[in-house]
């Protein structure tokens, strides 16, 4: 029967120590948080500038609902569009030195969207194998020629896109890689895109905010600038709200406004969401003191640790995985620092390859330096023990 089958693999989740399960937080989004009961140091949000729950933004918040509403009422092409979602996009191009920016409810909508309004069948897409899955699902939905190359090598990206006869190519690759915090070679993949005829999509969700002179990101930091480049922004991680956008060329937005499915059949996203992500913008621009802080605190967290058999992968980003290999073993490690009250989550297949485990450390502008040494020095403890 059904039944009988899909509880046989939820057993075979068990088995494998695949199975996820879900927390309950009681307090707003902070490092100390009380969750499941329990009162608990949290390295786990992707909150990189402590903006979730400042007073600011929830004050912007609820200036938005007390005069919009609560909600849009329909879909942004009928009447679900307003003044503010104007503002606001007109605002977020501006900031990432783009002409026109088009504001998604998420940013699993914004790349399975986008990418499937750009190409389809008889097209080819080049996405770096460690791509975000909303890439990777948004590639699947384009029915175009899929082609994954080796993790951050624009060698093996040069070859596939010389081999290619498709009449139009996408380069597809995250700005930082969501579970192992390094940087895409942006400068490079754009020389290819140049030199191929070639868009190019950056998926920036955790560059935007952190990365770049006023937290405009890894393109900015890389001081790009094209008509092929294709940039999408989160904001529901540094930014602190919730959402996503798709900036670069006026006419490729417009095109986006026309054919994306996921913009087109969705209601708008609530106007006052729009308020509090203008105030969220003011605090990024002007949040050099959070960015430094946090860059202390990933360096402090570097130095601090002191791991013989697991490995701390190399990323300059707030993103800080510790990898472990085994999936058992990377679930016992979480539970042991769970009793230690200490939240950091394990990652396993399929969100990371097979055999490639780990813990992903999350820091964030609010937390402190004795935060991260109590991490580190429990981390240190517990691998010594294993």
């Amino acid at each position: 029967m059904l039944l009988d089958r899909l509880k046989a693999d939820l057993a075979e989740l068990d088995t494998r120590a695949l199975r996820r399960t879900r927390r309950s937080v009681a307090t707003p989004c902070a490092p100390h948080v009380r969750v499941d009961g329990r009162d608990m140091l949290a390295f786990c949000s992707n909150d990189y500038l402590g903006l979730a729950a400042d007073p600011a933004l929830a004050h912007a918040l609820q200036v938005g609902a007390a005069y919009w509403g609560a909600g849009s009422g329909a879909s942004h092409l009928v009447s679900g569009h307003y003044a503010v979602h104007d503002e606001l996009e007109a605002r977020l191009a501006t900031f990432v030195g783009c002409e026109r920016a088009l504001y998604f409810s998420t940013g699993y909508m914004a790349n399975t969207g986008t990418i499937p309004a750009l190409v389809g069948r008889g097209d080819a897409i080049f996405a770096d194998r460690l791509n975000h899955a909303s890439l990777v699902d948004g590639a699947l939905l384009s029915r175009a020629e899929l082609h994954r190359y080796a993790h951050g090598d624009p060698a093996a990206l040069e070859r596939a896109l010389a081999t290619s006869s498709a009449k139009r190519k996408l380069i597809v690759t995250d700005a930082v890689f969501s579970m192992d915090g390094d940087v895409a070679p942006l400068a490079t993949l754009l020389e290819l895109a140049e030199r191929f005829d070639a868009w190019l999509m950056i998926d920036d969700a955790h560059g935007f905010g952190v990365l770049g002179a006023g937290g405009r990101g890894a393109v900015a930091e890389a001081g790009l600038a094209s008509w092929r480049l294709i940039y999408v922004g989160t904001l529901g991680k540094a930014a602190g709200v919730s959402g996503a956008f798709v900036a670069g060329n006026a006419d490729v937005v417009e095109w986006l406004m026309q054919k994306a499915r996921t913009y087109i059949f969705t209601t708008g996203a609530p106007p006052a969401l729009a308020e509090a992500l203008l105030a969220s913008l003011g605090l990024i621009e002007h949040g050099d003191e959070r960015r430094e802080h946090l860059a202390a605190l990933v360096a402090l967290l570097r130095r601090e640790l002191a791991l013989a058999r697991w490995q701390l992968l190399p990323s300059r980003t707030p993103i800080q995985p510790v990898l472990i290999g085994d999936n058992a073993e990377a679930l016992a490690v979480a539970r042991a620092l769970w009793d230690e009250g200490l939240w950091v989550p394990a990652i396993r297949p399929p969100t990371v390859p097979q055999g490639t485990a780990r813990l992903r450390i999350s820091l964030t502008a609010a937390h402190c330096a004795d935060d991260v040494r109590c991490l580190a020095h429990a981390l240190n403890r517990l691998e010594a023990r294993q």
